[in-house]
């Protein structure tokens, strides 16, 4: 990755506001509607002044952007501001001399910046070890628990109040199978980052080590074993009998959701506009992740998905002020929760986040608010601040394959896990050797 790094642009004064109208190049992987909203959100910017014009560029999904950035920079025809999912933090950070850290490039601007508006369970993520921001969050959701209703109470559970526990949880998505209600219990979307990521940050349990990849590159998985084996081991057992079924990679599980195949489904508070467009007559109820209530300190925080912006080097110096004031227009408690009322992902700021219970919006749509209390539950720890490791796009894709063999049986998950493990740490053990 070092070879991504262009010399970092010296360090000098901010010349003024630039004279004539300057134009900085954000580069998303926003499609469709979330796209058309990002566009609206240049626009606004735009309006809002008229030193600097954001100019708004779809590249692709999530990967397809973060390489198409690399090659830019390679090629010294880097955007301002690129969309980088969370999985490709550790890579960005490790892009010596590419990026323009965020509380830098604030206070070189002069604009003004104070991280504590922001939400800690969100940024955490994103700081370096001196609890700094390296990039903006901007899309950030975390995952929850999607209820059909009107298949519980088919199945005669009582829906008064949603499950807590896994074994909770259990035992209705069982009750569901047995009474005919459904063909399965439960699904999930995001396997690796529901089931095993979210659940050791739910638990307060590492996920690797060196405090989850903070601490450096020197790093290796600790997933089979404690928690995280146990878990998948009674993940085996309810897929025995159609309590858990799977149903695929990422999102391919919400078909199995949204027919009423399954009467439960785990997926990204973001995902909550889909359940309702493609649920429409169901009435739907929305909890935390269940948590193994004989585990010490669970549960504590989720950790978010999504992505955030990062600003790369190598532009003129009195551009990155045009940069600054975007983020300052982005970070406004206005635009955000409009951004979070709309998309379905947090708002990032705390400002955000009341003006939304002030305009009534939590209200007017119960379990809105559930994923910000999820996230915010307890303050983050080691354990529960986000992973920070690298090469961890290719990481997830061996997790998702061994995790495959479980469910097809074809390994038990003691199996499966301890190949995660060696798989994983190889490419650990690569990134961590060319950094």
């Amino acid at each position: 990755m070092k070879s991504f790094a262009l010399a970092a642009v010296a360090s000098v004064a901010f010349a003024g506001t630039a004279s004539a109208q300057t134009e900085i190049t954000w580069w998303h992987a926003m499609g469709g509607a979330l796209g058309e909203k990002v566009e609206e959100i240049a626009k606004g910017f735009n309006e809002s002044q008229s030193d600097y014009k954001i100019n708004a560029v779809y590249k692709g999904g999530y990967a397809e952007t973060m390489t198409a950035a690399v090659a830019a920079f390679r090629a010294n025809q880097q955007p301002h501001i690129v969309q980088v999912f969370e999985v490709g933090t550790a890579t960005m950070m490790a892009a010596d001399g590419a990026i323009y850290p965020v509380y830098q490039m604030m206070e070189d601007a002069g604009e003004p910046f104070d991280q504590s508006a922001y939400l800690p369970s969100v940024i955490s993520y994103y700081v370096n070890d001196d609890n700094q921001l390296l990039s903006m969050p901007f899309n950030s959701s975390t995952p929850i628990v999607y209820y059909n209703v009107d298949l519980l109470e088919k199945a005669g559970v009582d829906t008064s109040e949603m499950p807590k526990t896994w074994d909770e949880l259990a035992a209705v998505a069982k009750q569901v199978v047995d009474s005919g209600a459904a063909e399965c219990g439960f699904t999930t979307t995001w396997q690796s980052w529901i089931q095993l990521e979210n659940q050791a940050a739910w638990h307060d349990v590492a996920f690797a080590s060196a405090n989850d990849g903070y601490a450096g590159t020197d790093v290796e998985l600790l997933i089979n074993d404690g928690v995280p084996l146990r878990h998948i081991e009674n993940m085996a057992e309810w897929a025995k009998d159609g309590t858990f079924k799977y149903g695929g990679r990422q999102s391919s599980g919400n078909p199995m959701f949204f027919s009423g195949e399954c009467a439960i489904t785990m997926g990204s508070s973001a995902g909550r506009a889909g359940v309702m467009s493609n649920m429409p007559d169901t009435k739907i109820a929305y909890g935390m992740l269940p948590y193994y209530d004989d585990v010490q300190g669970a549960p504590q925080n989720s950790i978010i998905g999504g992505a955030t912006l990062w600003v790369l080097q190598g532009h003129e110096q009195p551009e990155y002020k045009g940069v600054a004031e975007f983020f300052s227009y982005l970070s406004s408690p206005e635009v955000q929760a409009d951004w979070h009322q709309f998309t379905g992902y947090l708002p990032i700021t705390n400002a955000a986040y009341e003006l939304s219970k002030e305009q009534g919006y939590y209200e007017k749509n119960p379990g809105a608010e559930l994923p910000i209390k999820q996230m915010t539950l307890n303050d983050p720890t080691v354990n529960s601040r986000g992973l920070r490791l690298g090469n961890f796009v290719q990481i997830r894709d061996v997790i998702n394959e061994e995790l495959e063999n479980v469910w097809s049986g074809q390994a038990t998950p003691k199996e499966a896990l301890d190949q995660a493990v060696a798989r994983g740490n190889d490419l650990l053990n690569q990134f961590d050797a060319s950094n």
